[in-house]
């Protein structure tokens, strides 16, 4: 068995949800030597990404670059990977789960005719096979799933599932080789403007590395000052659960959970946030959860790795206190 992980990358900057991935792939190889893992990089100039990856404890980091490819398309790279896959003829393809890949990966895996498991949460071995388990109905139930028919079969994995510092790196720089391919700029069919962006404060939550995330318990839009103090003090991003998006107290971007953002942060502070399913599945592959909640039952508290049952008027502005000496 082989394993390749597909980077992801733009403007020559790496999406850290590739390191995430690159740490399930080291946990099914289970350092064994003989399941080689390969990085393959797709872009329009990758090597310092290239670089950058080959620090990864891996057996190799593959290129591929064609001006084609920048920017990206789903028209050029299912091409583009549809070439590299048959070059290297692995068991197995993994990805991280973002826009882009939700976006061509279906693309790939069908003009290949292969099985594509999306979501993956974690993987674990039943009755000598590889299973994967993946949420459904937004959470509320897990599914075992055993891909079907010929390899190669594609993974994605949910941002946070895995932690990008787990990713084990080399003793010294893995090598870097580039694939030859071709991509024929004629058979792109998109045309792609510049990337969206809703507004000049538009963030990526899911590159944050500390949350301060306020729920029901924050009352009113006029108290969210006292825990954007807390996230200044700690110089981590304000989030929030649904209903606080839903009321427009803070705008939607800035919602985590089954129907906003996936978070993955070093430390991820819950406010108020009583801790339903549809929450806790967008942010619980932070390393350390802190909650703070009136109710000395929510369960939130079954997720936290520290937990305050108390109000959170006092305890937030005593926290404040104690960071800003």
């Amino acid at each position: 068995m082989s394993i390749v992980v597909i980077a992801e990358q733009q403007a020559g900057k790496l999406n850290r949800a590739t390191w995430e991935t690159i740490a399930a792939a080291q946990q099914l190889a289970g350092g064994a030597s003989n399941v080689p893992i390969a990085i393959l990089v797709v872009g329009g100039g990758v090597g310092a990404v290239a670089t950058e990856l080959a620090a990864a404890q891996v057996k190799e980091v593959v290129t591929v670059e064609s001006p084609a490819l920048e920017p990206y398309t789903p028209d050029g790279f299912t091409s583009a990977l549809q070439q590299a896959i048959e070059q290297l003829a692995p068991a197995l393809i993994l990805l991280p789960h973002t826009y882009q890949t939700r976006d061509f990966a279906p693309k790939l895996a069908a003009r290949v005719d292969r099985a594509l498991i999306t979501d993956v949460t974690a993987v674990k071995a039943g009755g000598g096979e590889t299973v994967f388990v993946r949420p459904m109905f937004q959470g509320k139930l897990t599914a075992d799933v055993v891909p079907q028919g010929p390899p190669p079969h594609f993974v994605t994995f949910q941002i946070g599932s895995f932690r990008a510092d787990q990713a084990a790196r080399g003793a010294s720089p893995a090598p870097v080789r580039a694939l030859n391919v071709t991509v024929d700029a004629a058979q792109i069919r998109q045309k792609p403007e510049a990337p969206f962006q809703e507004a000049k404060q538009a963030v990526d939550l899911s590159q944050a590395e500390r949350i301060v995330a306020v729920g029901r318990g924050i009352k009113g839009q006029e108290h969210l000052p006292v825990a954007q103090k807390l996230a200044d003090a700690l110089g981590a991003e304000l989030a929030a659960s649904r209903p606080i998006c839903d009321a427009g107290w803070l705008p939607m971007e800035r919602q985590i959970g089954s129907s906003g953002q996936t978070v993955a942060p070093k430390l991820y502070v819950a406010l108020g946030i009583s801790g339903a399913i549809q929450h806790v599945v967008g942010m619980k592959g932070a390393r350390t959860i802190v909650a703070v909640n009136k109710d000395a039952d929510a369960p939130i508290f079954e997720v936290a790795d520290y937990g305050i049952a108390g109000d959170l008027f006092e305890i937030v502005p005593a926290i404040v206190a104690e960071l800003q000496k």
